[in-house]
């Protein structure tokens, strides 16, 4: 029997499954108030009764089963509800009795039938995540190349089995001296899943493809935003996204920021700067104005490009992680190589959120210039 439960529960504690279960009702619920009209939950309740909210929770409900499902689970409700043995009625002078047997019986069975067929689906599904997530596992590098001057490390994990942030380092010939320069970027797709994960596949396309055309940083970024806005939905879609470009030869890197988070670049005398310049996200704007910003990187300096999901990553009393804390392992982490730093900041991270579910996919660039 221990064995048994061990293996149903995957050696969780009774509060860590509690704990499980109200975070996967809260999500779910939150899926079912899509639907809803607008306010929140405690206010509908209010204003509209209990009868009717809870209405509109099953129709939210129903909405998401297909109308033959529908069926089956109206259908097991009501055999549930009906008492056993039948109903016994009169007829002029004669006594009618209509027997079925035990309803119950059949109503579980019924709704036993329909939960086999929603996991059924989750299987597919979840088979079919499974392969998007290798798919994806290609289209991100394995191992940072080899770039004169600094030492790279990335890592990224996603908040489902596929996510919407990207990162890649790669060389590219420069179109104005002819010389060899490294594409660094670091993106990050409004929202989380399949959609983002598909939305980064066309941004990930759009960068190799107009990266090797010979055109300047701005040009290159001028072109990714037009391609964004005719995938974004309207704006909904967007893309922040940091791209920048390092000339091994002069150690400039000049970069533009596009609505990401501000990375930060850490001084070898330990004063830190904030690379900001750049403009809206890709995919709001058809002609938005972007700006080119240039830093130097010096022997000894350290640049941390990240997605919001580190910084946002919250705790079980929804403290967020913070850039404050970022910034205290990356002065405390210097003498490390990127490699350790970047395992250090992501225990950091795990320590501090605990048990909390991870809301928002996590990526990280760590350079070290020498």
């Amino acid at each position: 029997m221990e064995r048994f439960w061990q293996r149903v529960t995957e050696g969780l504690a009774l509060n860590q499954l509690w704990f499980q279960f109200r975070q996967e009702a809260r999500t779910s619920f939150q899926l079912y108030r899509r639907d809803f009209p607008r306010g929140s939950a405690r206010e509908q309740w209010k204003q509209r009764g209990t009868f009717d909210f809870l209405q509109e929770l099953a129709w939210a409900f129903l909405g998401k089963l297909s109308p033959a499902r529908r069926v089956l689970l109206l259908i097991g409700v009501v055999l549930l509800v009906l008492p056993n043995g039948g109903f016994q009625f009169q007829e002029g002078h004669r006594d009618i009795q209509l027997v079925w047997g035990d309803p119950h019986f059949w109503g579980g069975v019924l709704l036993f039938g329909l939960l086999m067929l929603e996991v059924a689906d989750r299987v597919v599904m979840k088979r079919d995540l499974e392969i998007a997530r290798d798919i994806q596992s290609w289209l991100l590098p394995s191992a940072p190349p080899s770039v004169p001057g600094l030492a790279i490390a990335f890592a990224t994990r996603p908040a489902n089995t596929v996510a919407g942030d990207f990162y890649d380092v790669f060389p590219r010939t420069d179109a104005t001296s002819n010389t060899t320069h490294f594409l660094i970027t670091v993106a990050d797709v409004a929202g989380k899943s399949i959609p983002a994960a598909l939305l980064m596949a066309t941004f990930q396309a759009s960068l190799k493809t107009l990266s090797s055309t010979p055109c300047s940083l701005l040009e290159l970024v001028a072109g990714m935003n037009r391609y964004a806005c005719n995938n974004s939905q309207g704006g909904l879609r967007f893309t922040t996204a940091f791209v920048a470009e390092y000339d091994p030869a002069t150690r400039a890197l000049r970069y533009v920021n596009a609505g990401h988070n501000n990375p930060i670049l850490r001084r070898s005398s330990g004063a830190v700067e904030r690379l900001e310049t750049g403009g809206l996200p890709l995919g709001i704007q058809h002609d938005a104005a972007y700006s080119v910003g240039e830093v130097s990187l010096a022997p000894g300096d350290w640049l941390a490009i990240f997605t919001d999901g580190l910084v946002e990553a919250e705790n079980a009393s929804a403290q967020e992680y913070g850039e404050e804390r970022l910034l205290t392992t990356i002065q405390m982490g210097v003498r490390l190589t990127p490699e350790a730093l970047l395992q250090q900041m992501i225990s950091n991270v795990n320590n501090f959120v605990a048990t909390t579910p991870q809301h928002d996919d996590i990526t990280c660039v760590l350079i070290k210039a020498s």
